[in-house]
């Protein structure tokens, strides 16, 4: 079926729709490796590791140690646990609801990596003792002077850096710069 210019119907939206389609299944394909990376790292930390016993793999510099967090980074809000499971909710309900203007390379990776790292820690709040979304969260990797964190983690600080990068930059949601706005009273 065609229009009457001749172009067959929804070929305009089809190609208006490839871009979004493809920074979506980049959002995904980030969220998904990122997910999977940390659940599986996190699963071998708790077969191969001993809580309060670091392993050295490079000297002091980064160590291995099995942590159950029931907290944020630093022992933040150990005892809001909840607290920490609806941000987390409410994180992945708003990367949902931005991806659909999504149009943008850097913001679906950002975002990609957020919903990872969300995702990831929000599945230790329902799986791991003592459940019910104030499950403990594993972390496991060490470096000096900072608090044990996990993959999930690094996805998250990531995501926030590259974000912030983007909104300086004034890079949009759809790819779009953002220029200063003249002043009227010029």
């Amino acid at each position: 079926m065609q229009t009457e210019a001749g172009t067959p119907i929804g070929a305009h939206q089809t190609e208006s729709t490839r871009p979004r389609r493809r920074t979506i299944a980049l959002l995904v394909g980030v969220a998904v490796l990122g997910y999977t990376l940390d659940q599986l790292t996190k699963a071998w930390a708790v077969r191969s590791l001993q809580p309060g016993v670091p392993k050295p793999v490079i000297g002091e510099l980064l160590q291995l140690e099995l942590v159950r967090n029931p907290g944020a980074a630093f022992s933040f809000a150990t005892n809001a646990t909840w607290v920490l499971t609806v941000i987390a909710i409410v994180v992945i309900g708003v990367v949902c609801f931005i991806a659909r203007r999504l149009r943008s390379w850097p913001w679906a990776l950002a975002l990609g990596l957020l919903l990872a790292g969300a995702l990831g820690n929000l599945t230790d709040r329902f799986v791991r003792p003592p459940g019910g979304g104030q499950g403990h969260v594993i972390d496991f990797l060490r470096l000096p002077h900072w608090p044990v964190f996990n993959v999930a983690d690094m996805c998250v600080v990531t995501a926030a850096c590259l974000i912030a990068l983007l909104a300086f930059r004034g890079v949009g949601i759809d790819g779009q710069r953002q220029h200063d706005v003249p002043d009227d009273a010029s």
